[in-house]
């Protein structure tokens, strides 16, 4: 992949994720051949440190924030971390950790914070379901099925893979969202958990 391939978009996202300067992530990008993973693998062997400290440094501030739906049969807590009490109370993040319990509201599937928390038998029982409905497939493509199932139901149960229901955010992810504020802060920003209530359930 040549430099002119490399977009604005993909340049902007690996700042998002990481924090680095913007001609370091082309640059890295370029060197990658497009591949997001390695440039980061590059910006972290180049610039060591300052690249993991957003995802290290260990978010013990942050902010429980509320929203209940109109009609008051369902309500979300959500529990957001940073580092330190200045971000706790800066209006984006707050705005962020609002806009994260609306989209919780509104969404009675999502269970997990991320895949990391997903147990891995919920995993397996959903991972068997497709594999059996995969079996009548030729077997060279089972598993690319198979896998883009899971996929598919991760987005539908874990918050950081859910797209933001508001039209604002352009159909960005959680996950984007929360790599921007960590960009903009220059803070880890967790959202370490959350509770949806729902009468009758």
């Amino acid at each position: 992949m040549s430099t002119t391939e490399i977009s604005a978009k993909e340049v902007k996202a690996l700042r998002e994720r990481t924090g680095a300067g913007m001609m370091d992530c082309k640059r890295a990008l370029t060197e990658a051949r497009g591949d997001m993973e390695k440039a980061i693998e590059i910006l972290r062997v180049q610039q060591g440190k300052k690249i993991q400290d957003l995802g290290e440094r260990t978010a013990t501030e942050g902010t429980v924030q509320a929203y209940i739906h109109p009609g008051a049969k369902v309500g979300v807590l959500v529990e957001v971390d940073c580092n330190t009490d200045f971000v706790a109370n800066n209006d984006e993040f707050v705005g962020f950790a609002r806009a994260v319990a609306m989209q919780i509201a509104a969404t009675p599937s999502v269970r997990y914070v991320s895949r990391d928390d997903v147990p891995a038998d919920a995993r397996d029982a959903e991972a068997r379901i497709h594999e059996q409905d995969a079996e009548t497939k030729p077997e060279n493509v089972r598993e690319r099925i198979v896998a883009g199932k899971l996929d598919a139901w991760y987005q539908m149960v874990v918050l950081l893979e859910q797209e933001m229901h508001n039209p604002k955010f352009e159909g960005k992810t959680v996950q984007q969202l929360r790599d921007q504020l960590t960009a903009t802060t220059g803070e880890n920003v967790v959202i370490r958990r959350f509770a949806r209530f729902a009468v009758g359930h």
